[in-house]
């Protein structure tokens, strides 16, 4: 692979340890973009992210993009970037978590990806409710319904037979909550190495975070700067931009970087992975060597920790069900898990 004036050694880049001993990158690229970008414009950019020091690529069947993304997968292989070196995720979807789907995606998703095993696979979603690409906001699927504990367990306990089988080295769950999580952690054989949440300066959950950290589960978080070219079936008119925030824009001046630049910065120092997704190079270089220079002090962490509004962006709505109250209902708002139908 041709040295890039814009890389970084991917050595200097943090790790964090998994449960096991594992280690994965401080930092991903994401690759969901498909609601304005082609899959082509999405797998260039992750050759790119390589390129200039990615080493953390977060995949899900649904963003339909795999079958490229795993052809830059091989040709970055190729040219010398180990397999070993890299760390590759992938989710099941929504609409596979029946008796013997699960094997079927993760075939897939290692078909399409061209890969021996996926490094840590997700359960993209806590119930089988699901939309179709490119779903508007007022979506509604008929035979959406409310978490079913006996059926996610059906699912997890697929999930652990993949890890036994040697098909992922890891599993992770992604947008649950505590009350969910502490019933599968109950149940559970193999426990989930990581949960994938919302995870932004404006919308910090710090009760979940905190619990995921005390139970050796590592958070990655998604939309780590506020993400502002999240689908529009996701916007509401409450929403705040994390860019804009007082607070961020204060200390992005202090640094002299983009206000983006601060919230990932903010992200590793806290703990948490973050996933940015860009399909511009300036972008996701400057989102990676942001990580190793110029970190945030003592001080300008403690302010970021004041700018928290509770704002989630990603509320899920096109997943509920006949008789949900509104999108609050699929997060447990209450400590309790919504079981109304």
């Amino acid at each position: 692979m041709t040295i890039a004036n814009d890389r970084i050694d991917p050595e200097l880049v943090p790790q964090r340890t998994l449960r096991g001993g594992g280690k994965i990158p401080a930092i991903g690229m994401g690759t969901f973009g498909s609601d304005r970008f082609t899959a082509e414009q999405i797998a260039e950019a992750v050759r790119g992210a390589a390129e200039v020091g990615f080493r953390l690529f977060d995949c899900a069947s649904v963003y339909g993009n795999e079958h490229l993304i795993g052809e830059v997968f091989q040709d970055i292989m190729k040219a010398g970037i180990k397999r070993e070196e890299l760390f590759i995720t992938s989710k099941l979807w929504n609409d596979m978590h029946g008796k013997g789907d699960v094997l079927l995606s993760c075939a897939k998703s290692l078909k399409d990806l061209k890969l021996d095993y996926i490094d840590l696979y997700f359960v993209h979603w806590p119930f089988r409710n699901y939309h179709p690409k490119g779903a508007p906001p007022d979506y509604h699927n008929p035979d959406a319904r409310p978490y079913n504990h006996e059926e996610y367990m059906e699912t997890w306990y697929q999930m652990e037979r993949l890890q036994k089988a040697g098909y992922v080295r890891y599993i992770g769950t992604s947008n649950m909550t505590i009350p969910k999580l502490k019933l599968l952690l109950r149940d559970c054989t193999i426990m989930p190495v990581a949960n994938e949440m919302e995870l932004h300066p404006c919308f910090q959950q710090p009760e979940l975070f905190k619990f995921c950290l005390d139970h050796g589960i590592q958070p990655i978080g998604f939309c780590p700067i506020g993400s502002p070219t999240r689908p529009d079936r996701d916007k509401t008119p409450d929403d705040v931009v994390d860019i804009q925030d007082p607070i961020v824009v204060k200390i992005a001046k202090a640094h002299n970087v983009h206000p983006a630049l601060v919230c990932i910065k903010w992200a590793v120092q806290r703990g948490q992975i973050p996933i940015p997704f860009s399909i511009y190079r300036n972008e996701y270089a400057s989102n990676i060597r942001c990580v190793i220079e110029d970190p945030l002090t003592e001080d300008e962490m403690k302010e970021l920790a004041m700018a928290d509004k509770n704002c989630r962006l990603i509320k899920g709505q096109v997943f509920l069900w006949d008789g949900a109250k509104g999108w609050e209902d699929l997060w447990d708002i209450n400590g309790e898990i919504t079981t109304r139908q």
